[in-house]
């Protein structure tokens, strides 16, 4: 049954609020690991105390009612993609500031419809060859001229990541249909926090961090960047499919990037800007595409 334009509405709010949430990630992460806390470290406490935070409001109880498999399928997809994909992005800025990383992460949709016509799933149509063009395009100007080049290292776990996120965004809609929000994004991030702890205790990376500013910067990361985040996430996501949510959220790299500027002093470079601007008209390219034929159908 087809969602109400009120649904819509509401859903699109939604992924706004997620985007936004997951777009103070990259500042927070760099306060954190500024203060001598290890990455590792860093995303062991902000998934565990997201997974605390709403196990105190999911109702583990109500996880008896969801099929064991679908439970397996939801912590392999935080423990396995999710944890990977935030390191592999969050990595990156060592090599790159947030800018360039926030923006080279949402070639995402790109892939994504690159990946649908490799799998025959949806059409490579010639608005959606144009679309992949300004991606590629986008990257390519915010990689740089020599003088302003940007570390190859970055683009590469930037670009990782954003592959990656392209197969976990469909099928994290696709398992997690039919669960209430809340607990399928209590799993998710339990998935992650298990994830986390085995790479720091092998990493040797697990400890306590000292000082209250880096305790409130991980608490903003576990409530803003993961409890928020995810959960409004899972809720648009149900409504609005991969596709679209990845449209709406395109205001995350601009938000990002500005934050950057504000917060960290970054500068926002004419070529991070313009190829920004290429990458998010490639997404709108490919949303109006996906649109119009869903209309056609």
């Amino acid at each position: 049954m087809e969602s109400s334009d009120a649904s819509v509405r509401r859903a699109t709010l939604l992924i706004v609020l997620s985007a936004l949430s997951f777009g103070s990630i990259s500042v927070l992460t760099v306060l954190v690991t500024a203060a001598g806390v290890p990455l590792l470290t860093a995303m062991v406490w902000r998934y565990l105390l997201g997974a605390t935070l709403l196990g105190v409001v999911a109702r583990p109880r109500k996880l008896r009612a969801v099929p064991k498999q679908r439970v397996i399928q939801l912590l392999v997809i935080g423990g396995c993609g999710q944890a990977l994909i935030t390191y592999l992005s969050l990595h990156a800025l060592e090599y790159i500031s947030v800018g360039p990383l926030a923006f080279l992460f949402y070639t995402y949709p790109a892939w994504v419809a690159l990946l649908a016509a490799i799998r025959r799933t949806e059409k490579l149509t010639p608005v959606r060859v144009i679309a992949l063009t300004l991606a590629l395009a986008g990257v390519a100007i915010m990689v740089g001229v020599p003088e302003e080049r940007l570390h190859p290292m970055g683009v590469m776990l930037a670009l990782g990541s954003a592959l990656l996120y392209s197969v976990y965004l469909p099928a994290l809609e696709h398992v997690q249909e039919g669960i209430p929000a809340l607990v399928a994004t209590f799993l998710l991030v339990v998935g992650a926090a298990i994830a986390f702890v085995i790479a720091a205790l092998l990493a040797g990376d697990l400890f306590l961090p000292v000082g209250v500013a880096v305790w409130s910067e991980i608490f903003l990361l576990a409530l803003v960047a993961t409890v928020i985040a995810f959960l409004t996430l899972i809720k648009g996501l149900s409504v609005l499919g991969p596709v679209r949510t990845a449209i709406v959220a395109t205001v995350e790299p601009f938000f990002t990037a500005t934050l950057g500027v504000l917060v960290l002093g970054n500068q926002l470079s004419a070529a991070t800007l313009l190829g920004g601007i290429l990458i998010a008209g490639a997404v709108l390219l490919i949303q109006w595409s996906s649109t119009r034929i869903a209309a056609t159908a």
